[in-house]
């Protein structure tokens, strides 16, 4: 979305139409051409809102949001890796793809962008609720289609903070993905597609520890790999079962579960559970409670049973959160120990 990332080096030909590709700077490149597909949403849609759950932190190698308004990702679909930007206006949204699995992104780019989901199914009944989506008509709840690809970084994030996470899921991506199809995996700044399920298997002990990822969380992500074909299978699933399919591997709680089918799903009603921060802002925006748990966040979100995870997202949204009143939680390398 234009204006909300910092402006990056971009390559523009109008009169081609080809523009924002990520990393350039003037290097020519030697790429086959973008399988495109168009496409009219029937409602408002911002992108930076609706893809933007899916961007772990402002550097991460598979998603980069350019100058112009343009999203672009690099994944590891079914049908091999792929990279896709997007891009809206004038009210259609046009998406070239590149990559073994540039017909399976172009498939499900409708998908990706919130078709699957009905945001006139949600019924405000809080002001600050009712004032954010009022602001913010083109949130839509994006479905990825795809499993690993949310759980391993959801996995990074459990009990660190962010920035750690972030860090973590930058340096193994590029240390042992591929770079991205097309444009964006070549220049200055290439883009990458996360590592295969056989990969992130083989990453050494120490490659670990140098990302800054305990023992624990490694271990988590290497049973999940090795049942990755019967993780993914969960997509055809309903939210809910898709979710306990997933806590059956060691490692993987409720809060993992959530965060990874509000991306792979659009999961509307799966609330995050079990976060630090959450329940204070959702407590705090509806009953100025800054020490709600927990069972007093589900208790103020009943009334949007079915989508909770929209009343959380647009409260999240409204930036209607409690002072901080302690430190933020110290961030301790320990790949230097």
């Amino acid at each position: 979305m234009a204006g909300r990332f910092p402006q990056r080096p971009t390559r523009t030909t109008v009169r081609g139409g080809h523009a924002a590709v990520p990393g350039a700077a003037g290097i020519p490149r030697q790429t086959a051409p973008a399988r495109v597909r168009r496409w009219v949403p029937d409602g408002p849609l911002d992108l930076g809102l609706t893809l933007g759950p899916l961007r772990r932190g402002p550097a991460d190698p598979t998603f980069r949001a350019t100058a112009d308004g343009s999203v672009w990702r690099a994944s590891r679909t079914p049908a091999g890796p792929g990279t896709v930007r997007v891009r809206a206006y004038g009210g259609e949204v046009t998406g070239e793809a590149w990559g073994p699995g540039a017909e399976w992104l172009l498939e499900r780019l409708p998908e990706l962008l919130g078709a699957a989901d009905d945001p006139e199914a949600f019924v405000p009944r809080h002001r600050v609720v009712a004032l954010a989506r009022h602001r913010r008509p083109g949130l839509r709840l994006t479905r990825t289609g795809l499993v690993l690809e949310s759980l391993i970084p959801s996995v990074l994030e459990q009990k660190v903070t962010t920035d750690e996470a972030y860090r973590a899921w930058r340096l193994l991506v590029r240390r042992f993905g591929e770079p991205a199809p097309g444009p964006a995996g070549v220049g200055e700044r290439p883009m990458f597609v996360m590592p295969a399920a056989r990969t992130w298997a083989l990453v050494p002990s120490w490659e670990w520890h140098r990302a800054g990822v305990d023992d624990k969380r490694a271990s988590t992500i290497l049973r999940a790999v090795r049942v990755a074909e019967r993780l993914e299978q969960a997509v055809g699933m309903p939210a809910d079962r898709a979710r306990a399919r997933l806590e059956v591997v060691p490692g993987v709680g409720p809060w993992t579960s959530a965060e990874v089918v509000q991306r792979s799903h659009g999961a509307a009603d799966e609330v995050t559970v079990g976060d630090v921060h959450l329940p204070g802002i959702v407590g705090w925006a509806l009953a100025g409670d800054r020490d709600a748990d927990d069972t007093e966040m589900l208790r103020l979100l009943q009334p949007y049973a079915g989508q909770r995870h929209r009343a959380a997202r647009l409260i999240l949204l409204s930036g209607h959160i409690p002072a901080r009143r302690k430190p933020k939680m110290p961030w301790v390398d320990i790949g230097v120990l």
